[in-house]
């Protein structure tokens, strides 16, 4: 599990953002423990299967202790490109794949085992015996700590809980994507005691200017004013309300964004406000 409630998502460390040389990596790392955020999401796929590799030569030169750090990574999507012989984007879950792909993530990443190992999305080949021999074997060599998948629905949870047991889902969840409250996700993570992680935590807030994202910013605007924190902040304390404990995976590689998302560990949004803000999202009262 996540020891750090706000994750550090490295998706924009390498080749598809920021393309940071080592010693910024390495800088960034010994900053981000510093301030408690100590778990890194990672994805075998990231930067054209190349940023694992570079976080890993940036981790051994930043002299953080293993166990102070948690490493997550997924698996499973296959993407045509420059390292990788793939007529067409698809999925392998066979089990040689599988463990075939952890390894390399460990050997990547240059760590011994992950503290979290997902399914990157879920395939329509997917089988629930072969993913679970898989599984349980890189877990009786210790390579793997947890196990859990990203993207998949309840039903597809259940196909593979049935099997193995899954620990975490990593789904897509902010103020302006509120479907995994509405799918059922989230509740079967809360009964199930299955950790939550989400991805895009601020949504298309401010990416998009439309109806729906202008009477969200109106609310926030008088909220801001109301808990002497940034908008940002907001929507990240909006997610960390829920009951069932999501821990957002935040890709901002700015410094200052970073210490800001912290911030929201200390608000504790009023019940009404909370659904205010629902509210603004849904352009109605809530059902």
């Amino acid at each position: 599990m996540p020891k750090s409630e706000i994750i550090i998502g490295c998706m924009s460390w390498g080749k598809w953002g920021k393309q940071f040389s080592t010693k910024e990596q390495v800088d960034m790392i010994q900053f981000c423990v510093q301030n408690g955020n100590s778990s890194f999401d990672h994805a075998d796929l990231y930067g054209d299967y190349s940023t694992e590799a570079e976080f890993g030569k940036a981790f051994l030169e930043s002299k953080v202790e293993r166990e102070k750090i948690q490493l997550i990574s997924k698996s499973g999507i296959q993407n045509p490109g420059e390292t990788r012989n793939n007529k067409v984007k698809h999925y392998n879950y066979s089990k040689e794949y599988i463990i075939w792909s952890a390894e390399q993530s460990l050997k990547n990443l240059k760590t011994e085992y992950l503290d979290t190992f997902l399914l990157h999305r879920p395939s329509p080949l997917m089988n629930p015996y072969e993913i679970a021999d898989a599984i349980l074997e890189l877990q009786e060599q210790q390579k793997i700590i947890n196990f859990g998948v990203s993207n998949f629905t309840p039903f597809q949870v259940d196909l593979i809980a049935d099997k193995i047991p899954v620990t975490v889902n990593q789904v897509e969840f902010s103020l302006s994507q509120t479907s995994a409250m509405e799918n059922g996700s989230l509740d079967q993570m809360l009964q199930n005691k299955i950790q939550p992680m989400c991805w895009s935590p601020l949504g298309t807030i401010f990416r998009e200017e439309n109806e729906k994202t202008e009477r969200i910013k109106t609310v926030l605007e008088k909220f801001s004013q109301k808990y002497s924190v940034s908008e940002d902040v907001l929507l990240l304390a909006w997610i960390l309300k829920h009951p069932a404990k999501i821990s957002p995976v935040i890709g901002t590689t700015n410094k200052k964004r970073i210490l800001n998302a912290n911030k929201a560990l200390s608000i504790d949004l009023d019940l009404e406000d909370w659904f205010e803000l629902l509210q603004a999202s849904k352009g109605r009262e809530v059902d």
